[in-house]
């Protein structure tokens, strides 16, 4: 007979406790997926005094004026925000501005990011992908799930060619929620259809073995 069984209750107890937990930590790194988030520079992260507010910097200005350009207030919090989140941070830009250079400004203030897109590497891209309407701008080429941009137009050409789009204009004060809206809702669509993808599988098996 066991001496103990209170000893045994608590470890059954413990042990259940402990698979609730794994389960709960496998459940939210499920539903969290960690996405590729790309910015536009020209006014939306770079924009002119007269347009929205710019980010204070340590530096003196003639370093900015000669280094780099304006940087919209609030972009170092926001992208703070967004690597807490595992977020992939990324710069699409149209323009010819170099990722050294892009990289450079942007350490500037702090910010670091993963991977920059500028009108070079955009056209190799399109024409690996054999694009004859070719969009300014074509995230899904690089694995990118989002991308803040201030052109209406650019939202317009993801609706055309599958990708995720939300606009920011430079007079917009709440325009980090906004992206940070967007970036949850990514976030949501994209864990639904994994959900989706595992599902299937499974479904399948058990109708194989039931026919």
């Amino acid at each position: 007979m066991n001496r103990y069984p209170m000893l045994d209750r608590c470890r059954v107890s413990s042990g259940r406790a402990w698979q609730a937990i794994k389960r709960s930590i496998a459940t939210d790194a499920f539903s969290r997926q960690r996405i590729r988030i790309s910015f536009d520079i020209d006014d939306t992260l770079a924009c002119q005094a007269h347009h929205c507010a710019v980010e204070h910097s340590r530096l003196p200005a003639f370093v900015h004026r000669w280094l780099g350009e304006p940087l919209r207030r609030g972009t170092r919090d926001l992208t703070r925000e967004l690597r807490r989140q595992g977020c992939s941070i990324w710069v699409y830009t149209s323009s010819g501005r170099t990722p050294s250079y892009i990289r450079r400004w942007l350490l500037l203030h702090g910010i670091h990011v993963d991977g920059v897109v500028n009108s070079v590497r955009h056209n190799h891209a399109l024409t690996a992908h054999g694009l004859s309407n070719s969009p300014s701008k074509f995230p899904p080429a690089f694995d990118i799930d989002l991308h803040v941009d201030d052109s209406e137009g650019v939202q317009i050409e993801g609706y055309d060619h599958g990708f995720r789009v939300v606009v920011v204009r430079p007079d917009d004060e709440n325009w980090a929620q906004s992206v940070l809206n967007a970036a949850a809702e990514v976030q949501a669509q994209l864990a639904w259809q994994q959900r989706h993808r595992n599902t299937e599988p499974a479904q399948q098996r058990s109708e194989a073995f039931s026919s």
